[in-house]
């Protein structure tokens, strides 16, 4: 939290007075002690994250494979590849197990 000097309009930093803390400015002689704890919190806004995949939709018209699931161990599992990186890497696959009790995703 900052506090500016009602003065000359200067952030004002926190010193150790003679018996209490102070906010003073730097550049005027103004000085005010602190009477009582000041806190402040404020919590960034995160941004929204895009889904990469394309959501929900993305998996209704996908094939299924013979992949075994890493949570169930069900036999099958849709699959969808994507480039993820520069196009001298090779492609993404990404997995979503064919139990629909599971539903486990996960990438090759």
């Amino acid at each position: 939290m900052l506090l500016f000097c009602p003065t000359c309009a200067n952030v004002l930093v926190v010193e150790e007075g003679t018996q209490c803390y102070r906010f003073a400015c730097q550049t005027c002689p103004y000085v005010q002690n602190v009477s009582r704890k000041i806190s402040n919190r404020t919590y960034p806004k995160l941004k929204e994250v895009d889904d990469v995949l394309g959501g929900s939709a993305a998996w209704e018209n996908v094939d299924s494979t013979e992949e075994t699931c890493p949570k169930c161990s069900h036999n099958r599992a849709f699959f969808m590849q994507i480039q993820t990186r520069s196009a001298d890497e090779p492609m993404t696959t990404f997995y979503k197990c064919c139990n629909m009790q599971c539903g486990h995703r996960w990438r090759d």
